[in-house]
């Protein structure tokens, strides 16, 4: 893609990051031209984490695919014990070391990004205990890229909103709806992928979304 990257939006939450996750992605509109790749801090069970994003926004959502071409407009979400990887315009998933005591981690996410599409990336740290994500959003920043981060204020458990400020500047320091709102009116390149690439987001309604025990 050389110097066609699109641009991109990263997302990490952990504990008391899916009720903000749900208002950040309630926000932005079915037009909206990035695709939009989250991890949230899960156990190894099965998770209906992209039927609740689907349901509360306009994005369709799914568990991303290893290899999977990405597209404008759709959620991808780290599946269970796997890490979430973003290159030039696919997707890779990792069964590599724990990273911040979790596998699927946010810095991983955040890490490739910032490697792969520098000044176009916009990464998003919300609710969640301890630091993961704090390193990544620094590379982002570090590669030209946006930095957002929940308002400590706003968020359930404020430890990683407040480690990712402690370790470098945030461009933006908003509310869980706030972040939605600024992320539906940035302009965005749309993603070079073919539509036809989409992923039938088949998801288990009955199974129940497990999220980690952070200490």
């Amino acid at each position: 893609m050389g110097g066609n990257k699109s641009s991109i939006v990263v997302i990490g939450a952990s504990a008391g990051g899916l009720q903000a996750l749900l208002e950040v992605i309630a926000e932005l509109p079915a037009t909206f031209a990035a695709p939009v790749f989250v991890v949230v801090h899960v156990g190894t069970g099965r998770s209906v984490l992209p039927a609740l994003l689907a349901r509360g926004g306009a994005l369709e959502a799914s568990h991303a695919v290893h290899r999977e071409r990405f597209v404008p407009g759709h959620i991808y979400v780290a599946p269970p014990d796997c890490h979430l990887l973003v290159r030039e315009d696919r997707i890779e998933l990792s069964h590599g070391p724990r990273e911040n005591h979790s596998r699927p981690a946010i810095d991983p996410l955040f890490r490739s990004a910032a490697g792969a599409h520098g000044e176009r990336v916009t990464g998003v740290i919300l609710s969640g205990g301890l630091g993961d994500g704090s390193a990544g959003l620094a590379m982002i920043k570090a590669h030209g890229g946006t930095a957002v981060v929940q308002d400590p204020e706003d968020a359930i458990v404020e430890s990683m909103p407040m480690t990712a400020l402690r370790m470098g500047k945030a461009d933006h320091v908003l509310s869980a709806k706030g972040i939605g709102q600024h992320l539906a009116s940035m302009p965005m390149s749309p993603a070079a992928s073919d539509q036809d690439d989409r992923m039938d987001g088949s998801i288990d309604e009955t199974a129940e979304f497990i999220q980690a025990d952070f200490a």
